[in-house]
């Protein structure tokens, strides 16, 4: 590492090696050589003479050995990536140096890899997000019975249990990666198309013949790895696509980002909490300190994925006719930093759930705090049947829910509502009547537990069966 100069911390510090490896120089001019093999493989087994299988074969042997000193001296003097990496590719194959690039536009090389790294980085995304929904499978299934304080505006809401709640984090990850499935879909390779996409310098090579050129065009993509192709093109694949990938992407993180928020709010009531390694510091001052770190790393890497879809939008929207160079070197950031952001708060997700820790008898005090207004429908729905009005009971009970919970706050007491209730004439109940009314807060939960169990075996067992095998093989103890 050059200490010298800046370095990207999602490479120095967040994202895999397999990530890295993807949008690294070495994968992507390798491939630029592989799809000038490809080119020239398909003209020579579509009969164009001058292009020889011994030429093919010399690109061929030459593919992986580049000398990226004499492409980048070639670069700063022509100042044109492309063509310095034809020049060096050209050095090193004296035979088949007539015929690199041959009736190709720069789009060629750099559309067609940049799809096919896409496609790729897309399946370790997939990859990492199944692992992810595997782990919440596991802790739903877990906790599927463990009552716990449901929260609505961050208030104390009825009760819900621990493995409901954190259904609803799979639920958003299952859509996720239905907009992953469906991308995948859409990704296909630029071709063969030519300058502007008419394939013009083709037809003249093939002599007019179209279903030559058309040929070409397929059997140049199935050999770089696709198997469908874009009908029709600019002189670049539609950045459109770019666009539906930064958005399928900032839902993977806007899905995390709730998850990741969740749990910070959950480790200050010190009911769940994120790993925690046995020697690791939360604070440089404050020795007890245990804090979430992992989460909050991950919401900040969250927010910076999220705001990348609008850099994506206004490229598609100003590629002017059949292209213009502005969208260069936006992409070159971009698009390798909405993968590299993904992967990166995937790898923490898929860290935090394998151990996350849940603390019983803290969430036991909160609901027991909490357990008298969580009764308030019930007293409500007895006292009616006791023939009391419903309105008339209602006002009794929020007077004295209002009064009870200013005693919490301004003076430290427990909570007293039943004794407040027990004490007013209009209520028909003494204050062991309304004790009993309350009974065990787990009757509170409604079908929690019982959704928790039919949402794991109907939506997310058939995706975890299809997927089995990415999840029998990824990595699963992620160290971050």
């Amino acid at each position: 590492m050059n200490r010298d100069i800046y370095q990207e911390p999602l490479v120095s510090r967040y994202t895999s090696r397999e990530m890295q490896e993807l949008f690294s120089e070495r994968y992507k001019f390798t491939h630029w050589r592989k799809c000038w093999v490809a080119l020239a493989e398909a003209q020579h087994e579509l009969g164009l003479a001058s292009v020889t299988a011994e030429m093919v074969a010399e690109l061929k042997a030459n593919v992986d050995h580049i000398d990226y000193d004499m492409a980048a001296a070639k670069e700063r003097e022509i100042r044109h990536d492309v063509m310095a990496h034809v020049y060096t590719y050209g050095q090193q194959c004296p035979l088949a140096e007539p015929i690199i690039h041959l009736g190709a536009t720069s789009q060629f090389v750099v559309c067609n890899t940049d799809l096919l790294i896409q496609q790729r980085a897309l399946q370790l995304v997939k990859r990492s997000l199944v692992k992810v929904i595997a782990n919440l499978a596991d802790f739903c299934a877990t906790h599927k019975d463990l009552a716990t304080l449901g929260f609505t505006h961050y208030q104390p809401a009825q009760p819900t249990t621990v493995g409901k709640r954190n259904t609803l984090y799979i639920q958003d990850l299952l859509m996720d990666l239905e907009y992953i499935e469906q991308l995948e879909g859409q990704i296909k390779a630029r071709g063969a198309k030519g300058t502007v996409g008419t394939q013009a310098t083709f037809i003249e090579l093939f002599n007019g013949d179209h279903q030559k050129v058309r040929e070409l065009d397929r059997l140049v993509s199935k050999k770089i790895g696709f198997d469908q192709v874009f009908a029709v093109t600019g002189q670049t694949y539609p950045r459109k696509l770019d666009m539906k990938t930064g958005e399928t992407l900032a839902g993977i993180g806007a899905s995390a980002h709730k998850f990741a928020v969740d749990l910070r709010l959950l480790s200050n009531l010190k009911v769940q909490e994120e790993p925690f390694e046995s020697k690791q510091v939360g604070s440089s001052a404050m020795a007890y300190k245990r804090n979430p770190m992992r989460s909050e790393r991950m919401t900040g890497l969250a927010r910076k994925l999220m705001g990348l879809p609008a850099n994506f939008a206004a490229t598609a929207a100003n590629q002017w006719f059949e292209r213009t160079l502005d969208d260069s070197a936006i992409r070159r950031m971009d698009m390798a930093q909405a993968f590299l952001l993904t992967d990166a708060i995937l790898k923490l997700y898929i860290n935090i759930t394998n151990d996350m820790v849940v603390y019983p008898k803290q969430i036991e005090r909160h609901l027991k705090e909490e357990l008298p207004f969580m009764a308030t429908e019930k007293i409500l729905m007895a006292c009616v049947e006791k023939g009391k009005s419903r309105q008339e009971i209602h006002e009794v009970i929020r007077e004295h829910s209002v009064a009870a919970g200013l005693a919490v706050k301004n003076q430290g007491l427990h909570n007293n509502l039943l004794e407040l209730l027990a004490k007013d004439e209009r209520i028909p109940f003494d204050f062991k009547e309304l004790d009993s009314l309350l009974g065990d807060y787990q009757q509170f939960t409604g079908r929690a537990a019982m959704q928790t169990t039919e949402f794991l075996q109907e939506n997310v067992g058939p995706v975890l069966d299809k997927y089995r095998k990415i999840i029998d093989n990824i990595d699963a103890s992620l160290v971050v």
